[in-house]
């Protein structure tokens, strides 16, 4: 399926980005770049490494997690117009192959001012509402957990706001109902705590 229009510039620039990437490999990589990751590449950085803040980081996040959310999008559970299009024409293998390269990329450090007391405050609810039971010690993740560690704020926060209004639901309702408990003050608090770990 051929993308609208719009989407020809960012193409462009997403494969100068792979191109540039793909040089800057070291032999030492477990994985080679797959080719879908080229689009991938234009909003979620080279390697996964998102700078722009409304991105998630994909770099060393859990395979199973990745999987899972490319096929939510393709199967219309989890929506997002951007992305609902890119993986449309995805298939199980190229997905697979997606998910296994981006969790075995190393996460660069967020660039984020995090305001220590609303950091503090973001731990101290992040404990009341037991959110290592599933993200574990540090917020790595774990399967199909995701991990929230050192995940850009701007993206923590409007994924705590949609899960809290119900925009997005794909979770079994495990973040849905923590999130429904939590006031727009702790989600900002909770995205200076997991930004700045």
């Amino acid at each position: 399926m051929t993308q609208p229009r719009r989407h020809s510039g960012w193409l462009a620039g997403a494969l100068a980005l792979s191109a540039l990437s793909a040089s800057a490999q070291t032999p030492s990589e477990a994985l080679p770049v797959p080719v879908k990751a080229v689009v991938c590449s234009a909003c979620h950085g080279p390697g996964g490494n998102a700078t722009q803040t409304q991105y998630p980081i994909l770099a060393g996040q859990t395979a199973r997690y990745l999987y899972l959310q490319l096929k939510d999008y393709q199967e219309g559970r989890r929506t997002d117009p951007l992305m609902s299009a890119m993986v449309v024409d995805l298939t199980r293998d190229e997905m697979h192959e997606l998910a296994d390269y981006y969790a075995e990329q190393k996460p660069a450090n967020v660039a984020f001012k995090v305001d220590a007391a609303k950091s503090n405050l973001g731990k101290l609810k992040a404990e009341e509402t037991l959110c290592t039971m599933c993200h574990l010690g540090g917020f790595a993740g774990q399967n199909e957990i995701p991990r929230v560690a050192n995940q850009h704020y701007d993206y923590v926060v409007k994924q705590l706001a949609d899960f809290k209004a119900h925009r997005r639901t794909n979770d079994a309702g495990n973040m849905t109902s923590v999130a429904g408990t939590l006031s727009d003050q702790d989600i900002e608090n909770l995205g200076h705590f997991l930004a700045g770990l």
